[in-house]
């Protein structure tokens, strides 16, 4: 069986590589944030760094917010090693501003651009509405092994579990 920080890494690990090479937003990111190939053009292609890094806190807080108030309507719970949440917070912020919308960033998209705009996947997905169902762990019923106590994250805690502002 394995653990959760095991889990944690696992999950960061994969998102971390479909973030860097999906060409799903018709572009391929690099691990240093540098878009190649792009085929057109992202929500965030014209912001400076500046101008990329106020949105992103921007993002990051909303989502945050939406979260914990998600996490509260449905009576869900956050998984016991926080760090879970947050990478799949911060996923979901770099969607936000790349995107335009909450897209999962726990799956792997052929068209990342028509994903956001089908929005199914867009969190809340249509699994986790009619069945609540989260594969990427950030809404946990109490039945699941890996659902902690807690209810609430934190902005800060999202940034510092989550490697801190991309």
């Amino acid at each position: 069986m394995m653990s959760i920080s095991n889990i944690s890494l696992f999950l960061f690990a994969v998102l971390s590589a479909v973030n860097a090479f999906t060409p799903g937003l018709n572009s391929m990111r690099t691990f240093g944030g540098q878009r190649r190939g792009a085929l057109s053009m992202a929500k965030d292609d014209g912001m400076t760094e500046e101008e990329r890094a106020v949105a992103m806190d921007k993002a990051m807080k909303a989502m945050t917010s939406f979260s914990n108030k998600y996490l509260e309507n449905t009576c869900t719970k956050l998984c016991s090693d926080k760090s879970v949440p947050a990478v799949v917070i911060k996923g979901l912020a770099e969607h936000k501003v790349s995107l335009g919308a909450p897209l999962c960033p726990c799956r792997f998209y052929d068209d990342k651009e028509k994903e956001a705009k089908d929005g199914y996947w867009n969190c809340p997905c249509v699994p986790m509405r009619e069945r609540h169902e989260c594969h990427c762990m950030l809404f946990l019923t109490e039945d699941n092994d890996f659902a902690g106590e807690e209810t609430v994250i934190t902005t800060e805690e999202v940034e510092e579990l989550s490697g801190g502002m991309p």
